[in-house]
């Protein structure tokens, strides 16, 4: 059982990376393209991101870096025009296993559901109000807008999730790795400036 969900990890890191899938579109993916039945036990997303983090070591390590960096710096562009609401990042981009087919995914900590909606409104920006699957888990309502990444010469999917004030609260709990879910513009600023002594 464990080696076959070491094999659908692999398969689904595969099209993470190549083809930008999120990771449970790609598990689920992963097991129809293997063939196996739908309620077959599929691996965690910690043990996928072990295998994309191994694709990209194999695969990409001249590109990946500066894809990562370029990722980052449109999330902290955001984060900066976002501010008021507290955002943080999460996901891949915050993880390090981001490649330039990924989306950015950020936090937005909102005392009224509508104020980042018009704060968009206010920026000329167009966004489309949809339901996407949590840092947790669960189903968030998120803006997601179309924005153009300079350095890697065409647009990303960056997704805008909409908390309640009081979801701030508390610190949030370390994974299985011990590395926080998400970081402010603090963290992401310190990553760049790790990026950019050639730390990371």
């Amino acid at each position: 059982m464990e080696s076959l969900k070491s094999e659908i990890a692999a398969v689904a890191a595969r099209m993470v990376v190549e083809e930008g899938l999120d990771f449970g579109a790609a598990k689920r993916r992963a097991i129809k393209q293997m063939g196996l039945p739908g309620r077959t036990a599929l691996p965690g997303n910690e043990e996928v991101e072990d295998e994309v983090m191994a694709y990209i070591a194999l695969f990409c390590a001249d590109t990946q870096p500066g894809e990562l960096v370029a990722l980052r710096r449109l999330a902290l562009v955001w984060m900066e025009r976002m501010s008021a609401f507290k955002p943080y990042l999460g996901g891949s981009v915050w993880h390090g296993s981001a490649t330039r087919l990924s989306d950015i995914y950020l936090q937005l900590f909102c005392e009224d559901s509508k104020s980042a909606e018009i704060a968009l409104i206010d920026h000329g920006v167009n966004y489309i109000p949809r339901t996407v699957t949590g840092f947790n888990g669960e189903s968030v309502e998120a803006l997601s807008v179309h924005a153009f990444c300079p350095e890697l010469r065409e647009e990303v999917g960056v997704h805008l999730l909409i908390y309640d004030w009081d979801d701030l609260r508390g610190a949030p709990r370390v994974d299985a790795k011990g590395r926080t879910p998400r970081g402010d513009v603090t963290a992401v600023r310190c990553l760049l400036i790790e990026s950019e002594a050639g730390k990371t």
